[in-house]
């Protein structure tokens, strides 16, 4: 039909949540840790085509022990094409197991409650 596999949503969503990680962690949290993920929750709400350009907005909502939860917004243009919903696991990288992060490396991803407190 022209449009996209779903698989590419996911694609994107774990493209844009590692990012959003690598961009904001700092490094050696970043070699300390990996990331997997648990489920995925996905509202379509227009199809993508093959060949459009999308972006995909990250938006950290909450870290809860080793779990982090996270919105995903798919957009082309100022079109919202997707809207995801998902949760990951934080993981030792050494270890393989499920690890909490400091919170000195949570607060960078939550500026604005960091100031808040202060």
């Amino acid at each position: 039909m022209g449009h996209v596999n779903n698989a590419h949503y996911l694609k994107w969503v774990q493209e844009a949540v590692i990012d959003h990680w690598r961009s904001l962690a700092p490094a050696e949290a970043v070699a300390a840790h990996l990331w997997v993920a648990l489920k995925h929750e996905i509202t379509y709400r227009r199809p993508t085509f093959l060949g459009d350009e999308v972006i995909a907005t990250v938006l950290l909502e909450k870290v809860q022990g080793a779990r982090a939860f996270y919105e995903t917004v798919i957009r082309r243009g100022e079109e919202v094409l997707a809207e995801v919903k998902s949760s990951w696991c934080c993981i030792d990288a050494e270890t393989l197991r499920p690890a909490r992060l400091a919170q000195d490396v949570i607060a960078r991803f939550f500026p604005v409650a960091a100031t808040e407190g202060a």
